[in-house]
């Protein structure tokens, strides 16, 4: 049996500014370091007894023409100076027998931290209703310790995001943030 549960993952982001859209896209994933991969886009649970490593852990794991499972974001624009973002939420359950959530979000007129801040809000939401609890973005979070509590246990998200304006010379620029699961 071929066992397909991740056992660690990775995030990463990139920009990427060109005359023609997919070469934007392409540098893009230069950027972020998993340019010459194959990328399968996949659906958004964190695997239990997964463990996030850094992204320099994660590119040295990776080679050249793999089949990569990720679950990611991008957006484009050839708007000069149009703000746009790619960002992936993160909602982890503090017992790590237990799957969390990863969440896509892209954005244009939000920044960096409001858009990495609303893809966080969308995992913990989808954390939440998972187990059947009721939850209150505006109540649920804890600016002090800086972590989710639903229904008295405690969650750990994060983001990675990438924004941009776009260029101003009109080319197109994309923006891209991805969770990299490797086996």
């Amino acid at each position: 049996m071929f066992d397909l549960v991740a056992k660690k993952l990775f995030l990463t982001k990139g920009k990427g500014v060109h005359e023609d859209r997919l070469t934007s896209f392409e540098y893009a994933l230069r950027d972020a370091g998993i340019a010459g991969t194959n990328l399968v886009l996949i659906s958004s649970i964190f695997p239990p007894h997964a463990k996030l490593i850094s992204r320099r852990e994660g590119l040295k794991k990776i080679l050249p023409g793999q089949i990569l499972f990720t679950i990611y974001s991008k957006n484009q624009t050839n708007e000069p100076h149009r703000l746009c973002s790619a960002s992936v939420g993160i909602a982890q359950p503090k017992d790590k027998t237990q799957y969390g959530y990863l969440s896509e979000y892209e954005s244009f007129g939000q920044n960096k931290t409001q858009a990495g801040d609303y893809a966080e809000d969308i995992a913990a939401q989808m954390l939440a209703s998972s187990l059947g609890i009721p939850f209150d973005v505006d109540k649920a979070w804890n600016e002090k310790r800086q972590q989710w509590s639903i229904s008295g246990e405690i969650y750990n998200t994060r983001n990675i995001t990438q924004a941009s304006k776009g260029d101003k010379d009109g080319k197109w620029t994309t923006v891209f943030a991805a969770a990299v699961l490797l086996f």
